[in-house]
């Protein structure tokens, strides 16, 4: 097969690495890639919410595969797009319709999906500019601390642990009068506060089937001991000791099968990966948010316990044959460490040279936001720059495999979370 995949972060190095190792993979190509696809794969300089542009590449190299990595072309319709035009109509694609999309594109829709479908969440109501003085008044009723979620699209920064009523009132008036976060907090969803241990749970279905990847847990906060600012994501751990068999059977029961089931009964189309944000409540999952792709960085360490053919996985996602597909997971364990510029996620400086091992035991190194100098030099181009995935059959040596390896990467700058799974080590 020719693949095309889209996107350009540590998560696409990810699915390039996995998809490459298939016999089956004639050519991958990357759009736009990174320096790290480019080494396994042919990186191609078009824009990812370029459909126009992605369309004639698929009919001029006789693509046999969509794979689309990010949210963004998904949430914009690409799909749609493609199933519109004559040539690409029965292009199996790995990514949802627009509609299947608007599960992570409007925090609202998907609570509504979910209060539709018995999907168990928190408690909420849905708020507009015009409704401000209602919102308010909503949350003066509401237990502290409290949830506001922009609807829309916020490159993760949209969401707000408000631990006083005081700033929530003033966050929910910055959001819906002063644009916070753009046209994406036009509507602000105000969510009860939910309570326990924070995991991630990722679906990959073909609209009537589903398989059901390996859970992971990742580390969002910018500091140490989760503290500081939020970012798109400093590390993952998998597996997660607290997702046992028989609260990941009440996790398929209550929320990934009556999800795939409500899709279908509602006649959105769906074909691609769900990534389900959960809160595990005493063996109770409840639902935080909805996403429509595989997460980043946790990609970097489910995909390594992956142990069959991951793009004969993604064509029966495509094709609608994933009944047919047999997943095979490692028992052992994956852990990742992102390295990130130093100003991270505020302000950073680009063009940093950076340093690699020649060899790595034990682990992988995937880029994110990498690129090359006029020399030809690796350079950092992004805040989140580079993943490292140890693994190993225990916990402990998947970690040491991975700090071993990133402390051998060097630039100015650099910085990483020292303590990435050590919360869970401790409770092992």
């Amino acid at each position: 097969m020719n693949i095309l995949l889209l996107g350009s972060g540590g998560r696409e190095h990810a699915f390039a690495w996995k998809i490459v190792q298939s016999k089956d993979c004639t050519h991958l190509y990357v759009a736009p890639g990174n320096a790290g696809t480019e080494n396994i794969a042919t990186n191609v300089r078009i824009n990812i919410t370029d459909f126009e542009a992605i369309h004639d590449f698929i009919i001029s190299k006789s693509i046999d595969l969509l794979v689309i990595g990010p949210e963004e072309p998904l949430v914009k319709g690409i799909v749609d797009f493609l199933q519109a035009q004559p040539e690409t109509a029965n292009l199996p694609v790995v990514g949802p319709s627009q509609l299947g999309a608007t599960l992570e594109g409007s925090k609202d829709f998907s609570k509504r999906f979910m209060q539709r479908n018995n999907v168990p969440t928190a408690a909420y109501e849905t708020f507009t500019a015009d409704q401000l003085d209602a919102g308010l008044a909503y949350l003066d009723t509401q237990n502290l601390p409290i949830v506001l979620k922009a609807d829309g699209l916020a490159a993760g920064k949209g969401v707000l642990i408000c631990l006083t009523l005081e700033e929530a009132k003033t966050s929910l008036k910055e959001m819906l009068l002063d644009q916070k976060f753009g046209e994406a907090s036009s509507k602000v969803v105000i969510e009860e506060f939910l309570t326990g241990i924070e995991l991630s749970v990722f679906v990959a279905t073909d609209g009537k089937n589903y398989k059901i990847l390996p859970e992971a847990k990742d580390y969002k906060r910018i500091g140490e001991g989760d503290t500081g600012l939020n970012t798109g994501g400093m590390g993952a751990v998998s597996p997660v000791i607290f997702a046992d068999e028989a609260f990941m059977a009440n996790v398929e029961e209550k929320v990934v099968r009556p999800t795939v089931e409500g899709l279908a009964k509602e006649g959105i189309p769906y074909k691609g990966f769900l990534f389900i944000g959960l809160m595990n409540k005493d063996g109770e999952p409840q639902v935080i948010e909805y996403n429509v792709r595989m997460g980043d960085p946790e990609t970097e360490a489910v995909l390594p316990r992956i142990e069959s053919d991951f793009l004969a996985l993604l064509y029966g996602i495509g094709t609608g044959t994933l009944d047919s597909y047999e997943l095979k997971i490692s028992p052992g364990y994956a852990t990742t460490v992102v390295m990130v510029s130093g100003g991270y996620p505020g302000s950073y400086e680009k063009g940093k040279i950076i340093s690699l091992p020649d060899s790595s035991i034990g682990a992988e190194i995937f880029h994110a936001g990498t690129g090359r100098n006029e020399n030809g030099e690796l350079v950092n181009q992004g805040g989140r720059v580079i993943a490292v995935t140890g693994t190993g059959e225990s916990l402990q040596e998947a970690l040491s495999n991975a700090f071993t390896t990133v402390k051998g990467i060097q630039w100015d700058q650099a910085y990483y979370r020292k303590d990435i799974g050590m919360d869970i080590l401790n409770l092992m």
